[in-house]
């Protein structure tokens, strides 16, 4: 009889990366975390950068808000970025809340949440995913995609199509689990080094 160990649940820290005036964001990162938080072995931790207070300009010392933000990132297992394509990329702001954060990224999983107009943000993620690499990042391979976003959901900010998006969600989320626990343990185990 082989005997099942229990895992502790992953933290995983969801991060909504548009901050526009009108954003739909918010929309589809509020789908999203429905389908997470449905899941038993994670523990959902929302990152809404239009509501963190990071700076505009670089600083050389963190401030509390940076540090608070920099904490958060430190204790999740994974992440999943959500975010919309503007002219062929992601946002400004999702870069500067990136690149404040350095080891807080490594060896841990990065999933995404993409959406636009006919590419549906695909676009962007391939260019994040350039980025996460670099920054010792492992990203998962399935997305979760919305083309022509806004025709996409209804007033309730729900799918039209009920099952190919939660679909693709638990695909992702299931990659997304793998690799966090996976990781998790690797670090553990052995301390992750540059």
């Amino acid at each position: 009889m082989v005997s099942v160990v229990a895992r502790p649940r992953l933290n995983i820290a969801v991060i909504i990366g548009s901050t526009r005036e009108g954003r739909f964001c918010p929309t589809v990162a509020g789908w999203f975390v429905t389908q997470a938080r449905g899941r038993s072995d994670m523990t959902i931790d929302v990152l809404d950068l239009a509501e963190v207070a990071l700076p505009s300009i670089y600083p050389r010392r963190a401030s509390a808000d940076v540090e608070a933000y920099l904490g958060r990132l430190g204790r999740a297992d994974g992440f999943v970025v959500v975010t919309p394509e503007y002219n062929h990329g992601y946002p400004a702001s999702l870069k500067q809340a990136i690149d404040l954060a350095y080891v807080e990224w490594r060896a841990k999983p990065v999933a995404f949440v993409s959406y636009g107009g006919m590419a549906g943000g695909l676009r962007a993620v391939e260019q994040l995913r350039q980025v996460f690499a670099e920054l010792h990042a492992a990203t998962v391979r399935d997305t979760v995609s919305f083309h022509q976003a806004r025709a996409a959901f209804d007033a309730a900010g729900e799918p039209r199509d009920t099952t190919g998006p939660a679909a693709a969600a638990k695909t992702m989320l299931d990659q997304l689990a793998w690799w966090a626990a996976a990781l998790r343990a690797a670090r553990t185990d052995v301390p992750y080094a540059t």
